[in-house]
């Protein structure tokens, strides 16, 4: 199918829009007027302008007000019609969306509606030229497909057909299913967008809180596939209307735009599959599938030399051993349970470069998969970036992607005992022994800028094929945290996305701090959070101190007895419990030079959550540390 976006959805000027659109690969392009009427060149200009860069000029938009309109305005609204024909002539294009109308004093009868689109199919039949009447879900008259395909179907003339837009249908709860029985010759073009389920007016949310295919809640493969049912094989195209599109980066919400329609494509290929519904070959996008996951294979820090001194000393007192040192690199292993921490300090790596933009940080995060070249393939089909790095000699190269914030993700295939990265790559002490009983990578958070939350989800979606959770809002004692977790089908991965338009949350700070997005926590889980934090406090780990007043509250919320408080509060132990009786324990670590910190957790009974209930209270500690108050001796 013919891949398009309208220029509505990017920022810039349209020549900036343009190049955007073509440099992210879309076969075509909607122009909107406003961005016409902006342009100091002719219509004609970026005809030659399209044509160079390889893009069709889809459509034009929009044509507002003309079926219905009081009849003294028809000859007036015939004149518009004809000039704006003109401009499509010009632009090289045939088709052009005329909106269902809202005027307060449009006419409703269905004979006049008829009537005028019949008239204005003449007017543009005569031309070659083609009219796609489409529903607006705050039209005064006209607001659902059903009313358009009835109207179309009795105009009957060629050169009327309809366009279907998700937005408008899925807005107002309506069912997309009966479109299968629509001729598919009668649907001239096809318009996608996503957005958050709100309870609010509709033409508000229209203009505010569209958004790209899987960055949303809408069921668009249940709203793509009967459109395809119908056999139309036209163009899909994205229109957007977004406060934070209007200011993003243009090419990269470009390279977002086509990856969404990606998405969807994949997602309704799956759909109409198990439909038993077979769509023929190269019409929808059909990547490898994506692999399960089975965990966190290692987490790489890039550090230098007395960086990574200090942090393996944390690291050591967490309870980590000093598991090996790389065969050809100023790289070496920390290993705990089925945890792998390696700390890199090559020089002229790309972990240095990492250093020397962003501080002691995670460079890279390494995902175990049943098969890492075809995993590899999925994301460079979705155009992910993929890297390649410096491989000594008997050494592994692993497959790797780019994350949105340039840090990495490998993709690691499992191997048998004795042939893994580890033995391949690293000179192994067995003797190390770890100290602790830390088992696993239980998730990582992220800290992102305010306006990258959709792309991140948007990455992982399609990249990798994960899920996402719905949206919490968190109080920070200097503003709101909204907080997005993606996790893995398998649930083996977890990644709580967070982000703060606030500039003094503890969000800010880590972004701060890092010069970008990036991790600013890692949970390790165990199975006994008391026996863990008493060794770690024997060892020295700086525990984030929580308020005694907490434990006054949970002593009121839960029927615990005054040893188990006195445990929990000894020990900064936060607790939680859900609705089926799973408990949540964990512990927070200070941060590590300002930088990011640890938790450590322990779940029981199926705990699915991050304890939100808790976040206030961890996020009140930390900006208590952060502003050097005097730490009181719990007693």
């Amino acid at each position: 199918m013919q891949r398009s976006i309208a220029t509505v959805s990017l920022s810039g000027t349209l020549p900036e829009k343009l190049e955007a659109i073509a440099a992210a690969g879309f076969d075509g392009v909607e122009i909107f007027e406003n961005d016409l009427l902006y342009y100091d060149g002719s219509p004609t200009e970026i005809r030659r302008r399209c044509a160079d860069l390889g893009i069709a000029i889809t459509l034009f938009q929009p044509f507002r007000d003309f079926e219905g309109c009081r009849r003294d305005r028809l000859q007036r609204n015939i004149d518009r019609a004809e000039r704006k024909f003109d401009l499509m002539q010009e632009l090289g294009t045939d088709l052009v969306l005329v909106c269902s109308n809202v005027a307060a004093d449009s006419l409703g009868d269905d004979e006049i509606l008829i009537d005028d689109l019949r008239l204005l199919g003449e007017r543009a039949g005569a031309r070659g030229l083609r009219i796609g009447y489409e529903a607006l879900a705050w039209g005064r008259h006209v607001n659902t497909y059903q009313q358009v395909w009835n109207l179309v179907r009795q105009a009957d003339h060629s050169a009327v057909g309809m366009i279907l837009d998700s937005f408008h249908t899925l807005s107002l709860k309506g069912d997309p299913s009966a479109i299968a029985e629509i001729p598919g010759d009668k649907i001239f073009f096809v318009q996608m967008a996503d957005a958050p389920i709100l309870a609010m007016d509709v033409l508000e949310w229209s203009r505010h809180f569209r958004c790209f295919p899987g960055q949303g809640e809408f069921e668009l493969a249940g709203f793509l596939a009967p459109i395809l049912r119908t056999g139309y094989r036209g163009p899909l195209s994205l229109e957007i209307f977004n406060d934070g599109f209007r200011a993003a980066p243009t090419r990269q919400n470009a390279a977002d735009g086509l990856r969404s329609l990606l998405y969807l494509e994949e997602k309704t290929h799956k759909r109409l599959e198990k439909e038993g519904v077979s769509i023929e070959p190269g019409v929808l996008f059909t990547p490898p599938s994506a692999h399960r996951y089975d965990g966190v294979e290692f987490l790489e820090f890039a550090v230098d030399e007395a960086v990574g001194a200090r942090l393996a000393g944390w690291l050591e007192r967490l309870g980590f051993a000093h598991a090996g040192q790389h065969r050809s690199k100023d790289v070496s292993l920390l290993r705990q349970g089925d945890i792998n921490i390696v700390l890199n300090a090559e020089p002229y790596s790309f972990a240095h470069n990492f250093f020397a933009s962003h501080g002691p940080s995670l460079c890279a995060t390494a995902l175990r998969v049943r098969d890492g070249a075809e995993a590899l393939q999925r994301a460079c089909d979705y155009h992910g970036q993929p890297y390649r790095g410096l491989v000594g000699p008997n050494e592994r190269e692993i497959p790797a992607v780019r994350a949105p914030d340039g840090s990495l993700i490998y993709l690691v295939e499992q191997a048998g005992e004795g042939q893994t990265i580890y033995d391949t790559d690293f000179s192994l002490d067995a003797s190390a022994e770890a100290s602790g009983g830390l088992q696993r990578i239980d998730h990582m958070a992220l800290a992102l800028p305010a306006d990258s939350m959709d792309s991140w989800v948007l990455f992982y979606k399609s990249l990798l094929d994960f899920e996402a959770d719905d949206e919490v809002v968190l109080p920070d004692p200097y503003g709101l945290v909204k907080s997005r977790a993606i996790r893995s089908r398998c649930s083996s991965i977890r990644l709580p996305l967070n982000i703060s338009e606030n500039r003094n949350t503890a969000i800010a700070h880590a972004l701060s701090s890092y010069q970008g997005s990036g991790v600013h926590h890692i949970a390790f889980s165990c199975e006994d959070i008391f026996a863990e934090v008493a060794r770690a406090k024997e060892a020295g780990v700086p525990l984030l101190e929580i308020p005694l007043n907490y434990y006054d509250d949970l002593a009121a919320r839960f029927d615990f007895d005054d040893e188990f408080l006195s445990e929990l509060a000894y020990y900064n132990v936060l607790y939680d419990r859900d609705a089926q009786g799973g408990e949540l324990f964990h512990v927070y670590t200070e941060p590590f030079e300002e930088r990011f910190f640890f938790e450590i957790i322990q779940r029981k009974n199926g705990y699915v959550g991050y304890g939100a209930a808790n976040v206030a209270v961890r996020l009140a500690a930390m900006a208590k540390a952060r502003s050097g108050s005097m730490k009181k001796p719990r007693l």
